[in-house]
């Protein structure tokens, strides 16, 4: 079965893909918003429009964010946070492999909550989401120190 993370009560990270039936039992279980990350050219899963337009039959809000790890900045961090302030919660939040989507969670979370970058990792790993060793969590630590001006 495919994993799914909850990192709090409003933020689920699922860590593949969502398909038409993922995203109908997502919404069964729950969940009023879907994000999704990917970017346009990622292979694999619905096509950007048929995802919209299966969550939107579900009865899911659902926001295209893309982020590329290698296009992660600052701005595009705080303009997901402001989006995320319209979606009703819960959310569940995806990419391709959940890495993206935690880490948007993860510094959603820091800068909602003061903690600083070590504290916003040990968080995801505590819920089964270790990114200390990636690329992207290096981002994710250093972007909680911003934001709790460590």
């Amino acid at each position: 079965m495919d994993e799914i993370i909850t990192i709090d009560s409003n933020h689920v990270v699922a860590l593949f893909t969502p398909d038409e039936a993922a995203l109908r039992k997502a919404a069964s279980a729950g969940v009023l918003s879907v994000v999704n990350f990917r970017t346009s050219d990622e292979k694999g899963g619905l096509s950007l429009a048929d995802e919209r337009r299966v969550a939107e039959a579900a009865g899911l809000n659902y926001l295209h964010h893309p982020v590329s790890g290698d296009a992660l900045d600052d701005e595009l961090v705080d303009d997901f946070r402001r989006s995320l302030d319209d979606l009703p919660q819960p959310v569940l939040l995806h990419c391709a492999s959940g890495k993206r989507a935690g880490a948007m969670a993860l510094m959603t979370l820091a800068a909602e909550n003061g903690l600083d970058g070590d504290a916003a990792l040990d968080l995801g790993r505590k819920r089964g989401l270790d990114l200390s060793q990636e690329k992207i969590g290096a981002f994710v630590r250093d972007y909680a120190d911003r934001k709790a001006n460590v």
